[in-house]
């Protein structure tokens, strides 16, 4: 077949005359590509396709060979290893070779090995090489089982036979690297390599080749079986009794798959690439036919499709892995069983069932051996023989199954556990048990959100979530949320939480508010799992309100009392408080860990704070504004300890707004800054770390028209994230502007000198009126670009002030602050503060505005000015409608 795809004939007439060989083995390459790119668009799949590639590459190869190393062709031998060994060269792979040598060499071919190196590279061939002699195999693969498993899949090409046998006799299991070590070594590296990945496959941009579950697991499996079983197929761990015939089959197909989509890689980006990034993920998605419908994109039909294939590959990997375990490193046997009940024992270690018919006679057993795992800490895990008899009898838990009291009692059990709910958790997500005893969250698994901010799958998303819970409790890591640690020790019920953090996102990916179907899900269990009135109802309004907390803390002002009473009045009372802050907390740091920082965790805190403290004054009886402020001066004036005639001046002149937005620590700070520096026009003063988590940088200045956008644009200049942003203009026309900020790395600014750098660029910049070349010139993060957000404004009036809020969604991109602040310039807008959230590359930020003469917007400022500033300054394309409300949307 392969002799009829690529052009050998011209090949060898080109070589046969006086053409430039280097021409002509180059052209057979291109065209050989060319043919293998219109194959595969035909419709051939990669597995001919690779075979094709490694054929061709032979050919090329042999040739090449009796042409450079005449007369010693016969002496040496050249020999491939690795993939290209195997006979899986994708388009974009390196080549690797191995030139062996006979042991008495004295360096008398290496003229010729080099003149036929450079002439692989120069005919386009991406060579890996490694000249040894059979000595060096051996001292190299002593040293680094790398170079072992490479020869293992060596193939010999050219030159010396019995050279190459040798090789493999002094290689062999027998010589070197006996079964049992190679498997330690190599189960020890297989999970190095998923650590670097973070233990998961379901990275939104994963690497096909090296990530959890993907085609190097698979690699694993067959060098174990080659190393013990002295084969490489697959097929015969089936006549060894390792595999069944429909795990052989799956094993297979998910390897047929991920081959398409590396080869399909390959092509596209012409290189060997393996990452399945998001500037590919669409393109791929179109040409295996994944189109978007009602419901979800093309692109998460088909990355779906690929999780839970390699998520059945992981299972397959484990699962053989336990079998070589059991029978490479105790071939003496398990050992006398250790009877745990009538349906399990343990042996060496690990559970099993105690006869091959406990799940099908009793069902709940498939639920129970989680429960025995997790009271049971010195088992090491399930052997393999029993991980496959509960793959094959997952089919039994159906709506008996779960209606069956003993299941249900041995789920909530489960969840109830002291230790070991995660782990249990994530091992049935793995064998499939959880998606099917609960179908909502098997319809979730694999599934993808296609956004920058959700890094994980949805399941993957929600265990992390449990986990997250579930490390609170834990003494050892009381350091990391000492709040959330105290926090959640004091919870009546703390099963209840760890329901729903399982059920938060659960609707996803079914359209609709997820919130809503997933409180309806979780009313469903708890009534089904018996629970109380009470705890369904808590269970269900922590899922229903599961997005409040943070959207309240990072979108609203919570220092106003206000706001606060508000959202107090939701929470109705301390318990509520407790655990929505618990799973807020959890479930913002398992949405994207580089998303958590020390602001949002003080964000967090304060609004905690701030609403026990509502909700232990009652609700009948709320904080006032008023009172606040006064409460506010006070503390501040005890800290002063005197209140003098200058101070009460330049407090007149800051206004209500300043005291109600800042603590005591701040205005006593901001007071001494202004009385010690009287007469100073411009005053920059920067607080490396504040209790609010984040770098503070108050400016005291003359207002001017522009003056937050010239600010906006040095601070985006200088690389620092504005996540608040508030705005205070003195009865004198003097602007008392406070800004929180973060490096990059989401951890606010404490070396010197950039500290140093931040306060001289702002001084140099206000003092110039706009004269410095500070320009947006930060680019827009590659991943950004595949995920376009159109621009919704929306407006509303904020019924406690008489001022407009204006939310903005957008894409994120370098600079938006000051454009933002230019489009104010434009229209005469007065910003008194902003909320700046972050979530990937969307940008969802809130600002509470005013005209120039300190009133709410009209609709035509709005519509006549504002929008088209903003869009104007956006460089959107389109101007869509903004939404213009009359009244307040509530909580």
């Amino acid at each position: 077949m392969f002799k009829s795809w690529f052009q050998l004939d011209v090949l060898d007439a080109a070589l046969a005359g006086e053409k430039n060989p280097l021409a002509a083995f180059k052209d057979c390459l291109n065209q050989g590509q060319q043919v293998l790119k219109k194959q595969f668009e035909h419709g051939i799949g990669a597995p001919a396709l690779i075979r094709g590639r490694s054929w061709l590459v032979d050919q090329v190869l042999t040739r090449t060979w009796s042409r450079f190393m005449r007369p010693a062709a016969e002496q040496l031998a050249l020999v491939a290893v690795g993939g290209y060994g195997r006979n899986e060269l994708m388009p974009g792979s390196d080549v690797d070779l191995l030139i062996l040598l006979p042991d008495d060499e004295n360096n008398q071919y290496d003229p010729q090995i080099t003149q036929l190196l450079t002439f692989l590279w120069d005919i386009g061939l991406e060579v890996g090489h490694s000249v040894r002699t059979i000595e060096d195999c051996i001292e190299q693969s002593l040293a680094d089982v790398t170079v072992v498993t490479n020869i293992m899949e060596a193939r010999l090409l050219a030159g010396a036979e019995s050279l190459f046998r040798h090789m493999q006799t002094s290689t062999a299991p027998a010589n070197i690297w006996n079964s049992k070590t190679f498997f330690e070594v190599k189960s020890a590296e297989q999970r190095r390599r998923h650590r670097k990945y973070h233990d998961t496959a379901y990275n939104l941009e994963p690497n096909i080749k090296e990530g959890p579950g993907g085609l190097r697991d698979i690699q694993m499996i067959a060098w174990v079986a080659n190393r013990y079983f002295g084969t490489a197929s697959l097929e015969q761990l089936v006549e060894q009794d390792f595999l069944t015939r429909k795990e052989y089959d799956a094993l297979v197909s998910g390897r047929v798959l991920l081959w398409n989509i590396r080869f399909a890689l390959h092509i596209l980006t012409g290189r060997g690439e393996d990452r399945l990034l998001f500037d590919y993920q669409r393109t791929l998605a179109t040409a295996f036919g994944f189109h978007d419908d009602d419901n979800r994109l093309g692109v998460e039909a088909f990355m779906k499709q690929y999780y839970r294939t390699i998520m059945e590959l992981s299972r397959l990997n484990e699962m053989l892995l336990q079998l070589f375990h059991e029978n490479i490193l105790h071939p003496e046997g398990p050992g006398e069983p250790i009877t745990i009940n009538n349906r399990f024992q343990s042996r060496s270690g690990y559970i099993e069932i105690s006869n091959a018919r406990v799940f099908s006679k009793q069902p709940f057993a498939l639920l129970e051996i989680f429960l025995l795992l997790e009271q049971n800490p010195k088992l090491q895990g399930v052997r393999a023989g029993t991980i496959r008899a509960i793959r094959q009898h997952r089919h039994l838990i159906d709506e008996d199954f779960r209606n069956d009291i003993r299941a249900r009692s041995l789920f909530m059990e489960i969840i109830r556990q002291p230790q070991g709910v995660t782990h249990q958790l994530r091992r049935m997500n793995s064998y499939g048990i959880l998606g099917a005893y609960l179908p909502a969250f098997g319809n979730i698994v694999g599934l993808m959100q296609y956004d920058l901010f959700h890094i994980y799958t949805v399941d993957e998303h929600t265990l992390t979530v449990v986990r997250n819970l579930r490390r609170f409790t834990v003494h050892e890591f009381t350091r990391e949320f000492p709040l959330c640690s105290h926090v959640i020790a004091t919870l009546p019920k703390p099963e209840l939480l760890y329901l729903a953090g399982l059920f938060h996102d659960i609707a996803k990916g079914r359209g609709g508010d997820h919130s809503t179907l997933g409180g309806d899900d979780a009313r469903q269990f708890c009534s089904r799992h018996d629970l109380s009135d009470y705890d369904a109802n808590l269970v269900t309004w922590l899922v229903n309100r599961h997005l409040l907390m943070s959207s309240t803390a990072q979108r609203e002002d919570i220092s106003d009392p206000v706001v606060v009473n508000r959202f107090a009045e939701v929470m109705r009372d301390t318990v509520h408080l407790d655990y929505l802050y618990l799973l807020t907390v959890a479930d913002i740091r398992a949405t994207n860990p580089e998303m958590w920082n020390t602001w949002k965790d003080a964000l967090l805190k304060q609004l905690y704070y701030n609403t026990r403290r509502a909700l232990q004054r009652g609700l009948e009886d709320p904080l006032e504004r008023t009172e606040h402020i006064q409460q506010i001066q006070q503390a501040a004036t005890r800290m002063l300890k005197e209140l003098t005639p200058a101070i009460r001046t330049l407090w007149d002149n800051f206004g209500d707004e300043y005291f109600l937005r800042h603590s005591p620590d701040q205005i006593v700070h901001h007071t001494n800054l202004l009385t010690d520096r009287a007469g100073q026009n411009i005053i920059v003063d920067i607080q490396p770390v504040t209790e609010l988590g984040g770098t503070e940088i108050f400016i005291f200045a003359p207002s001017g028209e522009g003056r937050f956008s010239q600010i906006a644009a040095v601070l985006d200049q200088l690389g620092l994230n504005v996540v608040d942003a508030g705005i205070i203009t003195t009865a004198d026309n003097h602007i008392l502007d406070t800004f929180q900020v973060l490096e990059d790395s989401g951890k606010p600014v404490t070396d010197r000198v950039r500290l140093t750098e931040i306060e001289t660029s702002l001084l140099d910049e206000i003092s110039s009126e706009g004269g410095g070349s500070w320009k947006i010139s930060r680019r827009t993060p590659r991943q950004f670009q595949h995920f376009p957000i159109k621009t919704q404004l929306t407006f509303k009036p904020d019924p406690y002030d008489r001022r407009t809020v204006m939310e903005l969604v957008t894409a994120d991109r370098p600079g938006l602050l000051t454009r933002i602040g230019q489009a104010f310039a434009d229209c005469e807008i007065n910003l008194l503060n902003a909320k700046i959230a972050t979530l990937g590359s969307r940008a969802e930020d809130v600002y509470y505005i005013t005209d120039k003469n300190n009133e709410p917007l009209s609709d035509s400022l709005i519509s006549e000015c504002l929008e088209k500033a903003i869009h104007k300054h956006l460089n959107d394309e389109e101007t869509p409608g903004a939404v213009h409300l009359n009244q307040e949307i509530s909580i």
